[in-house]
C-alpha cells in the first residue's frame, strides 16, 4: 500500500476522484493503464533484492501492478481501511478471505441466507479440506451465540443478505465472534461502500464482488479483500497471488474510474429504489417486499442504525406461480431479465431458478425464496418508467 497520511485526511468526494493517484513520468490527468505482464530490473542485484522483499517495487503483475495499486488504494481509502487487494471476481475474493483463514481442523460460523455459490464455498468446498461448517438464522443473535460458544476460526455472513434483504448486526456479532476466537468476513455487495461500513461496526475484513455497484455499467468483473494491513499481507494475499485469483490492469483501470461516480450514482439509485419498493408494497398483486429502507422491514432499526440508506436492490414476492411470475418477467419492456445486479440498468432475476437454484428447495423455502420472488436490481432510469413497466408486466398475471 502507498497510501499517504494526507490522502486520509482528504473528505470522500475528493479521494474518489484523486485517492491513490500514482502519475508517470508524462504527467498525466487520468490514471494510467499499465497493460503490462511483467517489469525490468537494472541489476541481477536489484532483482535478487525484489523477490527477497529488500527493496519495494512491482516485478509481476499476478503480484501486483501500479494500475491495480490505484483501485486497491482508492477502494481502501473510501472504505476507511488499511489495506486491499484486488481480484479477479467477486468470488475470488470470498475464497481468498475464508481459504486464507481456514484449514484442516478449523470451524466457520455462516449465516444461512447467502448467495448461492458462497453457500457453496462454506457448504461444499471447505468442507472437503477438512473445515467444519456450521449455519445459523443471521438476524438472530441467540442462534449466533449458541454457535459460537465454542473456539472458532471464521465467521461469515452477508447483509442485507442476497436476495433476501435479512440484515445481521455487525456490531453484535462481531463481538460474540471475536470472543470465540474467530475473525469476522462481510460480504458487502448489497451494503455498498456508500450505505455501510462493516470495519467500522468490528467486522475484520470485506470482501466485494466490484463486478457489481462498484463498476456499476455491466463492463467488466472484479472483486477485493480489504481489511486490516496484516489480514490482507497475511491471510488473502498468499492465496490471491499462489492461486493466481489477480485482477488485470484494464479491469482496475476501469474500476478505478467508476468509483469516481459510486456516491452519485448509489444516492439516484437509493432513491429509485425506495420509489419502487412504496409502489410495490401498495399493489395487491404483491405478497411481500423487501427492502431495507421500508418500515415495514422487519429489520428497520437495525438499517437505519448501520446503514445510511436502503441500496439498489428489491426483492419482492408475487401472489403467483412459476408460471405466472415467469410470465410477468417476460412482458418487462425496460426492466432486462439478468442474474446480475448494481448495473446502471434495471436488472431483474428470479432466485430460485438462477442464482439459488443450486441451493436444496426446504432451504430456499426456509429463506423466503419461492416461486413468486423476484430480485429487482433498480438502475439510474426515471422511476415512473420503471413502476409503469412493472404494472404493465403484472397485468400477465391474470
Amino acid at each position: 500500500m502507498t497510501t499517504t497520511s494526507n490522502d486520509r485526511q482528504l473528505h470522500r468526494d475528493t479521494l474518489a476522484v484523486r485517492g491513490g493517484m500514482r502519475r508517470s513520468q508524462f504527467e498525466e490527468t487520468a490514471e494510467a493503464m499499465y497493460l503490462t505482464s511483467g517489469y525490468v530490473y537494472a541489476s541481477a542485484e536489484e532483482a535478487e533484492a525484489t523477490f527477497k522483499e529488500e527493496i519495494e517495487r512491482f516485478s509481476y503483475s499476478r503480484y501486483g501492478n501500479p494500475t491495480v495499486a490505484m483501485f486497491e488504494d482508492r477502494l481502501a481509502l473510501l472504505e476507511g481501511a488499511e489495506a486491499a487487494y484486488a481480484t479477479g471476481t467477486g468470488m475470488a475474493a470470498v475464497f481468498a478471505a475464508l481459504g486464507g483463514l481456514c484449514g484442516a481442523g478449523d470451524r466457520i460460523v455462516a449465516s444461512k441466507a447467502l448467495f448461492g455459490t458462497c453457500y457453496t464455498i462454506c457448504a461444499q468446498v471447505l468442507p472437503r479440506w477438512g473445515v467444519e461448517a456450521v449455519f445459523v438464522d443471521g438476524s438472530d443473535l441467540n442462534a449466533w451465540r449458541e454457535a459460537l460458544s465454542v473456539p472458532t476460526t471464521a465467521v461469515f455472513f452477508e447483509t442485507p443478505s442476497n436476495p433476501t434483504m435479512q440484515l445481521v448486526d455487525i456490531a453484535a456479532v462481531s463481538e460474540i465472534a471475536h470472543a470465540a476466537g474467530a475473525q469476522v468476513v462481510v460480504d458487502n455487495v448489497f451494503g455498498t461502500p456508500v450505505f455501510s461500513a462493516p470495519l467500522a461496526h468490528g467486522a475484520d475484513a470485506l470482501v466485494y464482488s466490484a463486478t457489481k455497484h462498484i463498476d456499476g455499467q455491466g463492463r467488466t468483473m472484479g472483486g477485493a479483500v480489504l481489511g486490516s494491513a496484516q489480514f490482507v499481507t497475511e491471510i488473502a494475499q498468499p492465496m490471491i497471488r499462489n492461486l493466481g485469483l489477480a485482477m488485470s490492469p484494464f479491469t482496475a483501470w476501469v474500476l478505478v474510474k467508476s468509483l469516481e461516480t459510486l456516491d452519485l450514482r448509489m444516492a439516484k439509485q437509493a432513491d429509485n429504489s425506495l420509489q419502487v419498493a412504496q409502489w410495490l408494497e401498495a399493489d395487491e398483486r404483491v405478497a411481500q417486499v423487501c427492502y431495507p429502507w421500508l418500515a415495514s422491514h422487519p429489520q428497520a432499526d437495525l438499517a437505519r442504525r448501520q446503514m445510511t440508506g436502503g441500496g439498489s436492490v428489491v426483492t419482492f414476492t408475487l401472489n403467483a406461480d412459476k408460471a405466472a411470475t415467469f410470465r410477468a418477467m417476460n412482458a418487462l419492456q425496460i426492466v432486462d431479465i439478468s442474474n446480475n445486479l448494481g448495473d446502471s440498468k434495471s436488472l431483474i432475476t428470479h432466485p430460485a431458478t438462477t442464482t439459488h437454484f443450486r441451493i436444496p428447495e426446504e432451504e430456499r423455502l426456509s429463506l423466503g425464496i419461492t416461486e413468486g420472488t423476484m430480485r429487482l436490481s433498480i438502475g439510474l432510469e426515471d422511476p415512473r418508467d420503471l413502476i409503469a413497466d412493472l404494472d404493465r408486466a403484472f397485468a400477465q398475471l391474470a
